[in-house]
């Protein structure tokens, strides 16, 4: 099968890419060269139509994971012109081919903060650019797979995902805990659902393998889902480091977050705390992925595995590649 993986320099696609490359011919598009897969990297910008119509001619499959995803992406237009336009874009460019297959990564963002356990059926309602933009996308690709019967998709909400070479915000947690400069936030009670790479691209291999037609919509999360409590003390005992007893209230962690954001905007700085990044720490985030499960997929690393995994990874062995990660 020839893939076209578009935005897989990144975290995710560099995980899949490696693995889908046993079996497959598969093409990496991107905006910038890829760190382990330059050799199949060919640059091309989504927002670029005439480049991506040009660029995916005889491909069998589109998996599209380029997104704008950061919580300080600017001007705010960027998150719409990418993952909106970007995604309309992609989907003309299968037109113009006659390519009708596509995987493509949304977010639980669309859902907002504090649901409850929402499934796939349960209304969007994103708090940020991301999660709308996000949502709009989702309905670029609805209305084109109602074009045609012969069109297939598979769109993959996944939650928080973390592991080895990552350095987004589960990787910014253990390494404060590691380095014993972590302060709690609220009462820690609040659970989480995660995703561990490993996992998610298995997911991803899953369905290519066995194949796929009509529209299909998973939310993808690790189950079982863990209190942040219950992830500190995963965190202390494999890195043998105690948590400081020291803990901030949640009203008072929000004031710090607003003076910081004001005095980042004014220094034109940006700090690792904000007041988004504590909202979100101390939210409740669970999400209902049974449908995910109910397709047969098993997830091959455990949740505790897979953070024991990526804490040996990352703070305790020694890695050659360590020096290759992914900010994302």
């Amino acid at each position: 099968m020839k893939i076209a993986v578009i935005g897989g320099s990144g975290f995710v696609g560099s995980r899949l890419i490696e693995e889908l490359l046993v079996t497959n011919d598969v093409v990496n598009f991107d905006k910038v060269v890829s760190p382990l897969f330059p050799h199949i990297t060919r640059i091309v910008d989504i927002r670029d139509k005439d480049g991506l119509a040009s660029a995916l001619a005889g491909f069998d499959l589109v998996i599209l994971l380029a997104a704008e995803h950061r919580d300080d992406v600017s001007p705010i237009n960027l998150y719409y012109d990418v993952n909106v336009e970007g995604t309309r874009n992609v989907l003309a460019s299968m037109r113009e081919n006659g390519i009708g297959r596509i995987i493509f990564t949304s977010t639980v963002a669309i859902y907002g903060l504090n649901q409850q356990m929402p499934d796939e059926n349960f209304v969007a309602t994103p708090f940020n650019h991301y999660g709308k933009s996000k949502w709009m996308a989702e309905q670029c690709i609805s209305e084109w797979q109602e074009e045609s019967d012969s069109h297939a998709s598979i769109i993959v909400r996944p939650t928080v995902i973390f592991g080895e070479r990552n350095r987004g915000n589960v990787y910014n947690l253990l390494n404060h805990i590691a380095k014993g400069h972590f302060v709690k936030i609220g009462s820690g009670e609040n659970r989480k659902s995660l995703a561990y790479i490993g996992n998610v691209t298995a997911f991803f291999r899953y369905h290519i393998a066995k194949g796929f037609y009509g529209k299909h919509v998973y939310n993808y999360v690790d189950g079982p889902d863990l209190s942040v409590n219950e992830l500190l003390q995963i965190a202390s005992n494999t890195l043998k480091r105690p948590i400081s007893k020291v803990r901030i209230p949640y009203q008072l962690g929000m004031t710090i977050g607003y003076i910081l954001d004001f005095f980042a905007m004014v220094a034109s700085r940006k700090f690792p705390v904000s007041a988004v990044r504590i909202r979100k720490f101390c939210a409740t985030t669970q999400f209902n992925a049974t449908k995910a499960f109910s397709t047969g997929f098993s997830q091959p690393f455990s949740l505790p595995d897979a953070l024991q995994q990526t804490i040996r990874h990352e703070f305790i062995e020694s890695n050659i590649d360590k020096v290759k990660f992914f900010t994302e």
